[in-house]
């Protein structure tokens, strides 16, 4: 596996968000269950910059269901904060792991980190693969 540092731009993606007041509570802090939906937002970016994204990834023949997320709270969301999302593939050969970090935009200080990880699962079959399927290499460019 590459260091980090060697990591192709297009295995990273960062979106921008504003904390809607939906998603607070009354102290105008974020519920943490929001902060899954915010991962999701910044991996579908990265996602649509492989062009494998859920629907490819259905028409590839697999699903993707997330198997373990993590999420390590350093800081509260606030209501109308600007942050921004990042979302990189951290491992891709047996498994997909794609880590996260919120930051504010302001200041660039982290506020969250997380993972999830994913599985392909052949859809007719419903099998579980214990290598991924040549189509994730080659959406990442590494086959």
């Amino acid at each position: 596996m590459q260091s980090k540092k060697d990591l192709p731009a297009l295995w990273a993606a960062e979106i921008e968000l504003q904390v809607p007041f939906h998603d607070v509570d009354m102290m105008e802090v974020a519920w943490h269950g929001h902060y899954a939906k915010y991962f999701e937002i910044a991996r579908c970016a990265l996602l649509d910059q492989l062009d494998y994204n859920y629907p490819q990834m259905r028409d590839s023949g697999y699903a993707w269901p997330v198997i373990d997320l993590r999420i390590r709270y350093a800081k509260p969301l606030r209501f109308q904060q600007w942050v921004v999302v990042r979302a990189e593939v951290a491992e891709y050969e047996n498994r997909f792991k794609i880590n996260y970090q919120v930051r504010d935009r302001a200041t660039g200080t982290r506020l969250t980190r997380g993972h999830t990880i994913q599985v392909a699962v052949e859809i007719h079959s419903e099998e579980m693969l214990f290598a991924s399927p040549p189509v994730l290499l080659q959406k990442l460019g590494v086959e």
